[in-house]
């Protein structure tokens, strides 16, 4: 359930925030006000936003995204000298697009990168080596491995912080709705150097008029515009979207550059545009196009509605690009690194005549 008032009973007793935000208390009466005016003294600021880590990062530990957006790769050689913009903390990724400008040089991409994940996202450590990490993103769901998308990130993209964890799955949502925004007003961390965008989910500890307060992976807290996220109760989400939804959201994204594993507002590969797209309506379907294939029901090609994915096969049968129908015999797609986001009428795109079958997911 969608929710814009104030948050009360959010957090426990003594929990500070900036300048305008109420401090939250779960556990007072008004016939408290003795114990509470105690108990409000010995807390220090920020104290229950500081972040808990052991600071390593370990094989079978959680870690969350602590850079705007991290890019998975197959190994830590697979990087190249024009990638080293995404391989920092912060990440550059402006930098990055005008390092990929050449069609070719984003071509090159291709095998190198698994996928990406954005602020704030649970991983799962599956091996370390070095200055890297080889993670599984949690949400992003994959026959390759149970834990989520496997891939190797270097370290210091990575943050361990049980308390942000404990604040995911016991706090309400802000999900950011628009391509881009600014985390404002950041408090009580010194870790500073991300950007937020499209579907980035944090912990909300506080809420007024004109913003939100989120609790941030790396520790500390900042404010967000109100108008640049969704806000959900703990367990709540999106109502069932309609296809026409779907595609409002899809059209944000038009002429955006393909991007090899993308699935960012700084650019979208084809399955990981459709991906990002069903996830901000509160649905879940697998990562790649092969398996989003399996999703859902079988459309015929003349009982195609607004929302539906198109798939495309190799002569082998093999799934490698998926589009989102948009009607009137167009689609919407990201199709290959010398091309945007952008609809198109789908048959008079299939020149190869590869068309293998529509899937309805809603």
């Amino acid at each position: 359930m969608r929710t814009k008032i104030a948050v009360s009973a959010a957090l426990g007793l003594g929990l500070v925030f900036g300048a305008g935000a109420p401090a939250l208390s779960s556990n007072l009466t008004s016939t408290d006000e003795e114990s509470a005016t105690d108990l409000e003294a010995a807390v220090v600021p920020g104290q229950e936003l500081e972040r808990v880590t052991d600071g390593k990062i370990e094989k079978g530990e959680t870690a969350y995204v602590d850079v705007t957006v991290a890019t998975l790769w197959t190994d830590a050689k697979a990087p190249r000298k024009v990638d080293k913009p995404a391989l920092g903390h912060p990440v550059d990724l402006d930098k990055w697009n005008k390092n990929l400008k050449d069609a070719e040089v984003r071509r090159g991409l291709t095998g190198k990168v698994e996928t990406q994940a954005a602020y704030g996202s649970e991983v799962t450590v599956l091996k370390t080596k070095g200055a890297w990490a080889q993670v599984a993103v949690k949400d992003q769901s994959t026959s390759k491995n149970k834990k989520g998308y496997p891939g190797w990130v270097p370290k210091k993209q990575l943050v361990e912080n049980d308390r942000f964890g404990d604040l995911k799955d016991d706090q309400p949502r802000a999900v950011v709705t628009k391509k881009k925004s600014e985390l404002e007003g950041i408090e009580f961390t010194k870790d500073t150097g991300a950007e937020i965008t499209f579907n980035v989910d944090l912990p909300l500890i506080a809420q007024d008029v004109d913003d939100v307060r989120v609790a941030l992976p790396g520790g500390g807290a900042a404010w967000i515009d109100v108008s640049d996220v969704d806000v959900y109760d703990t367990d709540g989400k999106p109502e069932k979207p309609s296809g026409d939804d779907l595609l409002e959201t899809a059209k944000k994204f038009d002429g955006l550059r393909y991007l090899w594993a993308g699935v960012s507002p700084y650019g979208f590969d084809c399955s990981g545009f459709t991906y990002s797209i069903y996830r901000a309506h509160g649905i879940d379907i697998p990562r790649d196009s092969g398996e989003q294939a399996t999703t859902g029901k079988k459309v015929a090609e003349g009982d195609l509605k607004a929302g539906d994915l198109l798939f495309f096969s190799t002569s082998s049968g093999t799934v490698h690009h998926v589009g989102m129908y948009v009607g009137d015999g167009k689609m919407i797609h990201s199709p290959n690194a010398s091309k945007d986001v952008y609809v198109t009428d789908w048959k008079s795109w299939d020149t190869g005549n590869e068309f293998s079958g529509a899937r309805r997911i809603i």
